[in-house]
């Protein structure tokens, strides 16, 4: 079996944003997402505060990878976010690295059969944004 090896984009994402810097954020990442089957690690290793705008970031991103086939996967996640992620069951949706290079050699990797990964992969962004919205009670 041959695996073929894919570009994979790695954006740094700013220590906090708000929804304006969110939007501009995810439209620099277009040219990424138009990619058949994009490969995006998102570095989290600045973000100092993990709120409803990066929490709806991050959403976002993985639902337009995953409506082109790809996927997303999140490095250097400091604890503060990882508690967020947790809390709000996002943390389910994306496999975390502790560094970006482990992020970009995962995606040469077959992957991983495993049931809590190929379950989520497959799951809708409107599922995982309403279990956002029902942990936190928020609106986006």
């Amino acid at each position: 079996m041959t695996f073929r090896i894919r570009a994979v984009a790695v954006k740094q994402l700013p220590e906090s944003m708000n929804a304006k810097q969110g939007r501009l954020f995810f439209s620099e990442l277009e040219s990424s997402m138009n990619a058949d089957r994009p490969c995006l690690v998102l570095d989290c290793s600045r973000v100092r505060k993990m709120d409803r705008s990066a929490v709806h970031l991050l959403l976002c991103c993985l639902e337009e990878a995953l409506k082109r086939n790809g996927d997303v996967k999140l490095a250097g996640v400091p604890a503060g976010a990882t508690a967020v992620l947790e809390f709000t069951g996002i943390d389910r949706l994306f496999e975390v690295f502790d560094t970006t290079d482990d992020a970009v050699s995962s995606f040469s990797r077959p992957p991983i059969e495993t049931v809590s990964h190929v379950g989520v992969a497959h799951s809708s962004h409107r599922t995982a944004e309403s279990a956002a919205k029902t942990a936190l009670g928020w609106s986006f």
